[in-house]
């Protein structure tokens, strides 16, 4: 969830961090135009028009409509002020704070515990198991199924106890075991 919100946050932000198209928002904001007008007003190519207008009507800020021959664009300011405020809401600011904070001791944690690849120690404090688990959960591939002797060897090729890291990950529910098949379960 916390992803899916920065995601909007940098498309966002994205969109409007080009100095042509913020014109446009602005132009469009007082009536509609069409490709040439704003060309002209903007002192832009067609084309280029035409290609800010796209992106903007991607992000869902402007809209079309046609009228004979003509397009003429026109800002969806209801979505604009939707996702402005969606965007600079304390809750999607301190998300992305969080976030932040939360892949900074993930990162300090895999540092300490592993060298290259390989890791050190299991972590004796489960919330710093978590984390190793997590990042060894990232060595198999979703969707497929792994024998235990496959399973083995990729812990193993991490670390020499295979068989304790394989059971904290099944009890993490990370991995799913039936019948002597592992799979990955859903990305937590």
């Amino acid at each position: 969830m916390a992803a899916m919100r920065l995601e909007n946050v940098l498309a966002f932000f994205k969109v409007l961090s080009d100095e042509s198209r913020l014109k446009i928002v602005g132009v469009l904001a007082s009536q509609e135009r069409s490709v040439d007008e704003l060309a002209e007003l903007l002192d832009l190519r067609a084309p280029t028009v035409s290609h800010h207008l796209s992106r903007l009507r991607d992000a869902g800020l402007v809209s079309m409509r046609s009228e004979g021959t003509s397009h003429l664009y026109s800002l969806n300011s209801k979505e604009l002020r939707a996702l402005s405020k969606q965007v600079l809401a304390m809750e999607t600011i301190v998300t992305i704070a969080d976030e932040v904070a939360s892949d900074s001791y993930e990162r300090k944690i895999l540092t300490d515990f592993f060298d290259g690849e390989r890791l050190k120690e299991i972590p004796a404090s489960r919330k710093k198991r978590e984390v190793i688990l997590r990042w060894l959960t990232l060595k198999f591939q979703s969707g497929v199924r792994y024998k235990e002797k496959e399973v083995n060897m990729i812990i193993g090729r991490h670390h020499p106890d295979f068989a304790t890291l394989r059971r904290e990950l099944i009890c993490a529910k990370l991995l799913a075991r039936e019948n002597g098949v592992y799979w990955r379960l859903d990305d937590k």
